[in-house]
């Protein structure tokens, strides 16, 4: 570690410690792997020079300009790119700390930084925090000084997890997420971060769980009312419609929605505002080919077929729910100011509590403290005409976006690096992956699983698929105020000049039927899509509710429930077993229907019922040289 960066990791300690003056003024940091020393250095090719609203378009087909859409695609957009997917926030560690109070409930600044000063270098995959306040979630009680495993990932020879931003700012100690808390994780045999992979045991459910102010994204969770809380004639709010409305009990709705969010298995993240608790596995970041994207591939159009969608959705819809106040009327049945009230009531700072008698409405105590004043919510974004309302690219009309660059770059930037990503190789024996490929064929995978990347880009009805449906409705209430699709055009400034109109992001015919059906429109039941097959070996758990788990170690037990210890990793290849054998699946469903767990988190394991056991006439050598095949995808097809 050079004398720099050991300077640079000293000063996150003491941030984090908390130990710093008040005089010192501001100081952020968040890590970044050196690229020369990460797992998986090698990339695929960029697909063309620009991308034009998801077409790729070679240099000979000549130069669009960005009023047609237009993203260049360059170096220096792939350089942005990697570091905004490490460091970038858009502010979310106001919310995350100043509303959700992550760093205010049973996890401190100081258990932090001794837990990290303890790895001395060494790195970990599952960073191990005393908890330094008690916390009661439903029957247990988390007790002073008791190790809570985080899931939180620190490369060897760093002193900071990967994914978390620190900020200091005069006396105040902030974190926030960028992207690579999820989707980079570090190997545990050599200590190197394997980019794109997704950090299969980060334990996010419960670290929201542990928050001081975890009503804050209680509508994850399974609230479908606030009614049966608001018990207090006393702890009302005024309206927009000039009526009062009562508020529910604080203490109450922050027991259940810490429940709620404690039922996550490691892994896994509730990204979908529903008002159900239906988190999906976390997803792998090797998306080159691989649309549409997101677990029902509701991110399928615009910039990069919908990746840039995706990117961009993680911060405007999920990593600062205040922003979703103006379109609370049509997503929860809540009076704007309902809304607001109900998430602040509990807020750490004093900055941002909304107190019944004190005389100031929700959104007044918003915009007062709000360091991003000229859009809604407190993240940096820019704001669309229609928003609040979701128009297929983006499901609020916000587009989050640094200062000082173009409306969207950043996400554009991560797209392109995210493409570019190949898993660790992880080779077999010749014969044993051509036996595999005939059982792939033979059984019938690549009737689905073609092209590239293994997919043929598809949603699938969920009556079809099989799978639970609950999360293949996620976004069916978006319906009521959906817009036609936009977005500002490629090179607008940030902030947006006043008067600046966006461009239309064309959507038609089978595309059209497509995107309703990922958004469960249209009278459709919604879908999933058809995932890409590359870098299983780093995926396991499978399924979008990451239910088709078995368990490493002699025993290889079926279901989640080894999994929910983050120390515990799943056996890809048993996994994968569990995918195309009936028998073996049928005990992990069963497994999982009798883990409370698991039921409340709606992970069941069930569907896709497509199988290679031998029952299909597939012999156990067979279908042992199929999943080592499918464990091999480390690039796209043809390369």
């Amino acid at each position: 570690m050079g004398p720099t960066r050991s300077l640079l990791a000293a000063t996150g300690i003491l941030i984090l410690a908390g130990g710093l003056a008040a005089g010192l003024g501001r100081a952020a940091y968040a890590p970044m792997p050196d690229a020369a020393t990460v797992a998986n250095p090698e990339r695929n090719p960029p697909e063309g020079h620009y991308d034009v609203l998801g077409r790729a378009v070679a240099a000979g087909e000549g130069a669009p300009g960005a009023q047609a859409g237009a993203v260049r695609i360059d170096d220096a957009l792939a350089r942005r790119g990697r570091e905004a997917f490490y460091r970038e926030t858009f502010g979310n560690e106001v919310f995350l700390t100043d509303v959700m109070g992550m760093l205010d409930g049973a996890l401190s600044p100081y258990e932090v930084a001794r837990a990290l000063t303890l790895l001395a270098g060494r790195g970990t995959t599952n960073l191990q925090v005393r908890v330094a306040r008690p916390v009661t979630i439903g029957d247990r009680t988390y007790r002073v000084g008791e190790l809570v495993s985080t899931g939180l990932d620190v490369e060897r020879g760093s002193l900071f997890p990967l994914g978390i931003k620190t900020s200091y700012d005069r006396g105040h100690v902030r974190m926030g997420i960028t992207c690579a808390l999820c989707h980079a994780a570090v190997d545990a045999g050599t200590g190197r971060v394997v980019e794109g992979a997704p950090n299969r045991d980060l334990n996010a459910g419960l670290m929201m769980a542990l928050a001081a102010n975890t009503t804050a994204y209680y509508m994850h969770g399974s609230t479908p009312s606030l009614d049966p809380f608001r018990t207090d004639p006393d702890r009302t709010v005024a309206t927009r419609s000039g009526t009062r409305e009562r508020l529910p009990d604080p203490e109450a709705l922050e027991a259940a929605a810490k429940v709620e969010a404690a039922s996550w298995p490691p892994g896994s993240f509730d990204s979908s505002p529903d008002l159900v608790t239906n988190p999906t596995s976390i997803p792998s970041s090797f998306t080159a080919h691989g649309h549409p994207y997101g677990w029902s591939g509701h991110a399928a159009i615009g910039p990069f077929r919908g990746l840039s969608a995706l990117n961009n959705n993680v911060h405007a819809l999920n990593s600062d729910t205040t922003a979703q106040a103006e379109a609370a009327p049509a997503l929860f049945g809540l009076d704007p100011e309902v809304y607001l009230g109900t998430l602040l009531q509990r807020a750490p700072s004093p900055s941002f509590r909304f107190d019944p008698q004190g005389g100031r409405a929700p959104s007044e105590i918003l915009k007062a403290a709000d360091p991003t004043p000229g859009a809604p919510g407190l993240n940096s974004y820019a704001v669309l005409p229609s928003a609040p309302d979701a128009n297929y690219v983006t499901t609020n009309g916000l587009v989050a976006s640094a200062p000082g660059e173009s409306v969207g770059y950043a996400n554009d930037g991560m797209s392109v690096f995210q493409n570019g990503l190949r898993p660790p190789a992880r080779p077999a024996r010749p014969e044993t992956l051509a036996t595999g490929r005939q059982v792939f064929e033979r059984a019938g995978c690549a009737g689905c699983h073609a092209g590239p990347a293994y997919t043929d880009n598809r949603v699938i009805p969920a009556p079809e698929i099989g799978t639970e449906p609950s999360r293949a409705r996620s976004f069916a209430r978006t319906e009521a105020t959906l817009r036609a699709p936009d977005l500002f055009a490629p090179g607008t400034p940030f902030p947006v000049p006043a008067g600046t109109r966006p461009v239309p992001v064309p959507l038609a015919g089978e595309a059209r039927a497509q995107v309703q059906l990922a958004w469960a429109h249209a009278g459709t039941p919604g879908g999933y899509k058809v995932p890409n097959l590359i870098g299983l070996a780093e995926s396991a758990p499978y399924l979008h509710d990451g239910g088709v788990a078995v368990g490493p170690g002699p025993e290889h037990r079926p279901g989640i429930a080894p999994l929910l210890d983050p120390a515990v990793g799943a056996d890809p290849a048993e996994s994968l077993r569990a995918l195309v054998d009936r028998d073996l699946r049928a005990r992990v469903v069963a497994a999982n229907r009798a883990l409370p767990r698991a039921v409340a988190a709606r992970v069941t394991g069930e569907g896709h019922a497509y199988w290679a056991d031998a029952g299909a006439g597939v012999s156990a050598t067979e279908q042992a040289a199929l999943v080592q095949y499918l464990l091999s995808l480390d690039r796209p097809a043809g390369d």
